[in-house]
């Protein structure tokens, strides 16, 4: 049994419709991506799968339970978190005060102290920087911490949309390090990403989205070296 399995999703905005027929499944452990242009509609699916945005067709089911209509504070308890789009940080908070947000549902303060030195040994600028005010963070200490974070809350699936976005190459590369380690500890990842070369490498499999459906997926090194994916989305280099 997979442990995300999405059939025929869809979600409209308005008379838009941003996804029109979406399968993908991940299974426990894997790292997985999706990929696809602009407006593909990458970020609207992952934002239907966390409950953020509500399907107008389709099924989501989390350990075999449907879950298409549960809302995302009960799929965050179930072990879904999202690191949204952007970072969406508190920026008025401390960096410790926004990691211990991550941990909102949890009552165990042992626990909850020991994956706070556990975030800080992945992410050792953010425990530098542990009583630095967020909103004065760069956007790469903003993204580490938006990761931290949503690992507080112990998630079994932890879901990242476009982690890369406005990032230095630099931050770009130590960001992707960091989901490596994240995924070599047990963590199973889903990643949307414009930046389809990055996603690829750190993915077990990968989807591809055009115009609001799959249009290819498989495994991440045969997409790599697909000739429409290298055409696409990576610049037909070889």
């Amino acid at each position: 049994m997979s442990l995300l399995e999405v059939h025929g999703l869809a979600v409209h905005y308005g008379g838009i419709r941003a996804v029109k027929d979406v399968g993908l499944a991940v299974a426990e452990g894997e790292t997985v991506c999706v990929i696809g242009a602009n407006g593909a509609g990458k970020s609207t699916t992952l934002r239907a799968l966390a409950g953020l945005a509500p399907a107008a067709r389709g099924t989501v089911a989390w350990r075999g339970r449907d879950i298409t209509a549960l809302p995302a504070h009960r799929r965050v308890r179930l072990g879904l978190s999202l690191v949204p789009e952007g970072r969406g940080v508190f920026p008025r908070m401390s960096v410790t005060e926004n990691l211990l947000m991550g941990a909102y549902a949890r009552a165990d303060a042992a626990a909850i102290a020991a994956d706070l030195e556990r975030i800080h040994a992945l992410f050792p600028r953010l425990a530098e920087r542990r009583g630095q005010i967020a909103g004065t963070l760069s956007g790469g200490e903003q993204q580490m911490l938006a990761v931290g974070r949503a690992l507080m809350g112990r998630p079994q699936l932890l879901l990242l949309d476009e982690p890369s976005m406005g990032l230095s190459p630099l931050m770009v590369e130590k960001i992707f390090e960091t989901l490596r380690a994240i995924a070599a500890q047990g963590v199973t990842l889903l990643l949307v990403e414009q930046n389809a070369n990055l996603a690829l490498q750190v993915s077990d499999r990968g989807y591809v989205l055009e115009n609001g459906a799959v249009a290819l997926h498989g495994p991440a090194p045969a997409l790599l070296a697909d000739p429409r994916v290298r055409a696409a989305y990576l610049g037909g280099a070889e």
